[in-house]
C-alpha cells in the first residue's frame, strides 16, 4: 500500500498531493496572483513564489491527508515540460525530501500526468483510448495504449488552443487569466454571430496562428469603425471565438477516432475546463456512440493529484529516478 507525496511546479501553480494505494487523499493548489499585474506568467517571479509556497503546500497536503511525513514511501515530481525555474524548485524539493528520508524518487512527464488524471476517478477509460490534451502550451491528440505507452498522433504546428484563447482575451482587453473569462462571457453570447476561419491542415495536426490573426484583424477593423464594438458585443465575440476553437479541436478528434476505430475518448489539460469544449465533446460523443471521459475541474488545470496517480503506476512498475536527475523545460511524451 504505497504512500506517495507528489509535487507539481511546472508553471505558476504550486501543488502538493498525497496518494495512498492509488487513492488521492489530498490535493493542495497554491495559485500565484502576482502575474495578474503583468497580464501573463513572468517566469522569474513564478519560480520565486514557488519557493515561498512549496513548504506550506506540502505541509497542508500531509495535514489534509492525515499522513505523517515519515509514512511517505516515495516522492513523485514533475520533471517537465514547463518553465525551467519553476520546475527546478519542485525537483529540488523532491530530491531533498527523498534524500533526507531515504526513499525513492519518481519523475513524471507533465503531459502524461494530465492524461493519467482520468485514472483518479472510478470510471476509467479502457486501453487503447484517444485523449485530446489541450492547454495554454500544448494541443495534442494522443493514442494511449497503456499507462506509459503513449503516441502523439496529432499536435499543433504553431500555437496552442489555450494560447489562442488567452491572446484573444488580451486583444479584448480582459484581465489575466483570460481563458476563464472568454468561457464566462461566451455563456451570454451567440456562437454563430461571427465566423472565423478553420485551418485546412493535413492529418491530425492543428494550427491556431491563422485563427489568432483573423481574430486580431476582425477586432481591429470593427473597433476602428465603432470604438464601442467590444463593449456592446463581448458575449457574441467570445462565444464565436470559443465555437471556432472548439470545432477545430473536435473535427480533428472525430477523424482520429474514426481512423483508429476507437470509442473511448478522453479530454485533458487546462482547456478541458472550458464549458464549450466539455459540452461540445459530450454532444459529439453522444452522436458517435463514444464513451467520453472528462476529469473533474480540479484535475483539469495543473495539479499534483495527477502527478500522484502517475507516480503510483510508476511505483508499481518499480521505475525510479536517481538523485542526479534534472528538470527538462522540453520533455517529449
Amino acid at each position: 500500500m504505497p504512500v506517495i507525496l507528489a509535487i507539481e511546479s511546472s508553471c505558476d501553480e504550486t501543488s502538493a498531493s498525497v496518494c495512498v494505494d492509488g487513492a488521492i487523499l489530498s490535493n493542495v493548489i497554491a495559485n500565484q496572483t502576482i502575474h495578474e499585474l503583468y497580464g501573463g506568467v513572468v517566469p522569474e517571479l513564478a519560480s520565486r513564489v514557488h519557493q515561498q509556497n512549496i513548504v506550506p503546500a506540502v505541509q497542508q497536503a500531509l495535514l489534509n491527508a492525515k499522513v505523517n511525513k515519515n509514512d511517505i514511501d516515495a516522492v513523485a515530481f514533475t520533471r517537465g515540460p514547463g518553465l525551467l525555474g519553476s520546475l527546478l524548485v519542485g525537483v529540488s524539493f523532491a530530491k531533498a525530501f527523498a534524500l533526507a528520508k531515504g526513499i525513492p524518487l519518481i519523475d513524471i512527464n507533465h503531459m502524461q500526468a494530465h492524461i493519467l488524471a482520468h485514472f483518479i476517478a472510478e470510471k476509467k477509460p479502457s486501453f487503447p483510448f484517444l485523449c485530446l490534451t489541450v492547454s495554454g502550451g500544448h494541443t495534442q491528440i494522443v493514442l494511449v495504449k497503456d499507462y506509459f505507452d503513449m503516441e502523439v498522433i496529432g499536435q499543433t504546428l504553431d500555437d496552442a488552443a489555450g494560447e489562442a484563447m488567452d491572446k484573444t482575451s488580451k486583444i479584448l482587453g480582459l484581465p489575466y487569466p483570460g481563458g476563464p473569462l472568454i468561457d464566462k462571457n461566451a455563456r451570454t453570447g451567440n456562437p454563430d454571430a461571427y465566423k472565423f476561419p478553420e485551418p485546412q491542415i493535413p492529418g491530425f495536426d492543428f494550427s491556431f496562428s491563422g485563427v489568432k490573426t483573423a481574430i486580431l484583424y476582425f477586432i481591429r477593423d470593427n473597433v476602428a469603425a465603432n470604438p464601442d464594438f467590444i463593449q456592446h458585443n463581448l458575449g457574441d465575440i467570445c462565444a464565436s471565438v470559443e465555437k471556432r476553437i472548439t470545432t477545430i479541436l473536435l473535427n480533428k478528434l472525430k477523424r482520429a477516432a474514426e481512423e483508429y476505430d476507437i470509442k473511448d475518448i478522453a479530454l485533458a489539460g487546462g482547456v478541458s475546463a472550458n464549458t464549450g469544449l466539455r459540452e461540445g465533446l459530450t454532444k459529439l460523443g453522444a452522436e458517435k456512440g463514444w464513451n467520453v471521459f472528462i476529469p473533474k475541474f480540479e484535475y483539469c488545470t495543473d495539479n499534483a493529484a495527477m502527478i500522484a496517480i502517475a507516480g503510483y503506476y510508476k511505483y508499481l512498475k518499480g521505475e525510479f529516478a536517481g538523485q542526479e536527475i534534472a528538470p527538462l523545460a522540453r520533455m517529449p511524451m
